[in-house]
């Protein structure tokens, strides 16, 4: 992954992090895509370098079928935040 992507990613799933405390509605969707993730991962908590897989190949994927972050909170934005996420909590 090039360094911008990662840095884009980074960005989104920090500042998505920080914005689910005061956003009950992003916090509920998080949550559901973080059990996604783990069962396509297979494991309850996935060590690091399996999401950081997970999420590389996830945003390369998004980026070549066309999309871009915009200012909604679409499928991709709370996916890339719910790895975030677990990143976090894994760590």
């Amino acid at each position: 992954m090039s360094e911008e992507l990662t840095l884009l990613v980074r960005d989104i799933g920090d500042a998505g992090v920080a914005e689910m405390a005061g956003a009950p509605g992003l916090a509920a969707a998080v949550d559901q895509h973080v059990a996604a993730v783990r069962d396509h991962i297979g494991a309850r908590r996935p060590p690091q370098d399996a999401l950081m897989d997970y999420l590389h190949g996830f945003a390369e994927d998004a980026f070549r079928r066309g999309w871009w972050p915009g200012s909604t909170r679409d499928w991709e934005f709370v996916r890339i935040v719910a790895v975030c996420w677990m990143m976090r909590e894994n760590a």
